[in-house]
């Protein structure tokens, strides 16, 4: 047997395993997430890419070179456990396979990647953020005044 093969696993407790990549749309920009756990502090590398007509672009990437058709229009932003694609103006010529790839410095186990098939009339709508802040808002404040109405009720017994 290969004694390489039995590497990886021994490493496994290392690596930035990618749990989750969905994709929704915000407004008439692309979302993609690419969700992982974070099991060291090293720096962390990533390249997003999609696949159509067989051939693999870099959208956006730490890793290579990005290629100029998507430099423009791409922006990563990178969040606790999460690392998230922006594209703009998406259309159904950005349709394919769309790839996260992560990759901690000084990992060894390889990279880690997960694919995902976008396709625009697929799409959901992105949950939108500032929405749950405004719900939670109005759960806190009812939370909140709760004792109070209790308070009132009790005043005028």
């Amino acid at each position: 047997s290969n004694p390489l093969l039995s590497l990886p696993v021994l490493q496994a407790a290392h690596c930035q395993m990618i749990k989750d990549l969905s994709a929704c749309l915000l407004g008439q920009n692309l979302r993609v997430d690419c969700r992982y756990e974070n099991k060291t502090d090293n720096p962390l590398t990533y390249e997003f890419s999609i696949t159509k007509d067989n051939r693999k672009h870099v959208i956006h990437s730490t890793i290579s070179v990005s290629e100029n058709i998507y430099r423009s229009r791409a922006n990563v932003t990178m969040h606790k456990n999460l690392v998230c694609l922006h594209l703009q103006s998406f259309t159904t010529s950005d349709e394919g396979i769309y790839m996260c790839e992560l990759k901690a410095t000084n990992d060894y186990t390889g990279n880690q990647i997960k694919n995902i098939t976008v396709i625009k009339d697929k799409l959901e709508k992105c949950a939108g953020f500032s929405l749950l802040i405004q719900n939670t808002s109005w759960l806190l404040l009812l939370l909140l005044s709760l004792p109070l109405l209790q308070a009132v009720d009790f005043v005028s017994l």
